[in-house]
């Protein structure tokens, strides 16, 4: 390779190196936010990748396709700070002009892409002292090595050495309001003094008392669904605790949403338009529902599938106020996505501000997200901005690139755990769900499918959408067992035995595990 193609391979090289200087500089001082330049652009690769390659990321990848494309979105934002640097040097000849405009690129670039001038001077900066290492002299450390290369080093170095330091200086907690009790927001409407329940309850609690007050709303409801728990080891309570939810959403990063200029506009084809604080919903007469949500695009055995105890507004509450006269609805929200059904599968619904006794976080869509009964959990939108009526169906979404949607939740029965019990015993266990249909049995087979027992189930809770525990415990003959479970709906249908893969209709069949029972025939 002669010199010149050596220079420019150099070139590029510490292009890139600015620019992942420059990406760093962001996350420094803006950190895991919408303002982070890696942001919008990871947005935009998932906004524009081919639905076939989306549906692959989601089913076969799953979390490791979501990180594949944030670290192309990373790339990517390296690369276009890199430019900066490349202009700079065939723009102007000295090192301070260099600095300067590498830097000035780079600032211009990062607010076009966030709109977060504070974002831009981080990268800018970051970007600049990149630029300047490299145009300095550098220490004569080796006699035999050229100081182009010298200071190409001490580039790479500054930029492995800076992107540790970022990652240690902004993944930090969450800027935003740390969570609150439903109290300290809506002046005991939700919740009223009295000692914290156990169990399930171990968010904290919506009291402000220290104890000798009747329970709240919040904290018995919390309280019952501890109580009607099974105690199987391995298997969480009725109520998921928070931190332990699923997510799944379109962007690595969440939308930060301030609760104080946070509005949602009801709009489109309704009589009244109307728009709400969330005061306006906060001042409101709470109500309290558990409500189980499971992702389409998890697998039978998959474990995306958790229940809450939710507080907000009835969405009938809503519609009375501005009058519908559309027979669609599209769910908008803070991050650009969107769901569309039937209204009428929303008259059931509710706006939801609080999750097991406190406001709800970022991640579960801080500050209000909408809540369909029976629908998939991609239909339950969080960071909620609109509600738009419409006499037409459009197109949602995940529709637009070829996914169910809008449907009922498929019935399922999950085995999540498996116990060995004194004196050989063996018993699993889990969850199993069927969307406002409820569950009325759930079935379990230890030989593979030919005889069938019927497992203990938790009392249900209050509300058609909840899941149900249930387990089941036998004395196994052999050294393995093949298990197999299937749920019964309310409507006495049983969970159908043909097994399907999440797209596009959702996973569906048997849950079925080889169990190592340590037994003898």
């Amino acid at each position: 390779m002669n010199e010149q193609s050596i220079r420019r391979l150099r070139e590029v090289v510490v292009g890139l190196a600015v620019g992942a200087l420059a990406t760093d500089g962001s996350y420094v001082v803006v950190g895991p936010t919408s303002a982070f330049v890696a942001a919008p652009v990871h947005h935009a690769v998932v906004q524009y990748m081919p639905a076939p390659v989306l549906a692959f990321s989601i089913v076969v990848l799953g979390e490791l396709g979501d990180s594949i494309g944030f670290a192309i979105a990373l790339a990517l934002a390296a690369v276009a700070f890199g430019a900066a640097y490349w202009v700079a040097v065939r723009v102007s000849a000295q090192s301070l002009g260099r600095v300067v405009l590498s830097g000035g690129l780079v600032w211009l670039g990062a607010v076009a892409l966030t709109g977060s001038p504070t974002s831009g001077v981080g990268a800018a900066l970051a970007a600049g002292a990149g630029v300047a290492v490299v145009s300095v002299s550098a220490p004569q450390l080796d006699e035999t090595v050229s100081p182009g290369r010298r200071r190409t080093i001490a580039l790479l170095g500054s930029t492995v050495g800076f992107g540790a330091l970022a990652f240690l200086l902004g993944d930090r907690p969450e800027r935003a309001a740390p969570s609150r009790s439903l109290s300290n927001v809506t002046g005991g409407a939700a919740a009223s003094n009295g000692s914290a329940p156990a169990g399930a309850a171990g968010e904290g609690s919506a009291s402000n008392g220290t104890g000798g007050g009747s329970a709240s709303p919040v904290q018995s409801k919390l309280q019952l669904a501890a109580d009607r728990s099974l105690d199987v080891a391995g298997v969480d309570g009725l109520v998921s605790k928070i931190g332990l939810f699923y997510t799944v959403d379109i962007d690595t990063i969440d939308p930060s949403v301030d609760p104080a200029a946070w509005h949602l506009d009801v709009v489109g084809s309704v009589s009244s338009p109307t728009r709400l604080t969330f005061d306006d919903l906060t001042s409101q007469e709470p109500i309290h529902r558990f409500k189980t949500l499971r992702c389409v695009g998890e697998h039978r055995k998959g474990q995306e599938m958790d229940n809450a105890l939710w507080t907000g507004v009835p969405m009938s509450r809503i519609l009375e106020r501005v009058d519908p006269t559309g027979g669609h609805v599209v769910l908008h929200a803070a991050d650009g996505y969107a769901e569309e059904f039937p209204i009428e599968a929303l008259r059931e619904g509710m706006l939801a501000y609080g999750m097991n006794d406190k406001l709800l976080p970022r991640q579960h869509g801080r500050p209000v997200r909408a809540l369909v009964p029976g629908h998939w959990g991609e239909i339950n939108v969080k960071w909620l901005t609109k509600i738009e009526v419409r006499d037409d169906a459009p197109t949602g979404y995940w529709e637009k690139r070829g996914w169910h949607g809008t449907g009922p939740v498929n019935t399922v029965a999950k085995l999540w755990t498996v116990n060995h019990l004194d004196g050989g015993r063996v018993q699993v266990a889990g969850f199993a769900y069927a969307g406002t249909r409820g569950v009325q049995a759930v079935e379990v087979s230890t030989d593979g499918g030919s005889a069938w027992t019927r497992a203990t189930l938790s009392d249900p809770l209050p509300g058609d959408d909840v899941w149900r525990q249930w387990e089941h415990t036998w004395q196994p003959t052999g050294a393995s067992a093949e298990v197999v479970v299937r749920a019964v709906d309310g409507t006495g249908a049983r969970q159908p035995k043909t097994e399907a893969g999440p797209y596009p209709n959702g996973a569906s069949g048997w849950v079925r595990k080889t169990v190592r029972t340590g037994g003898h025939t």
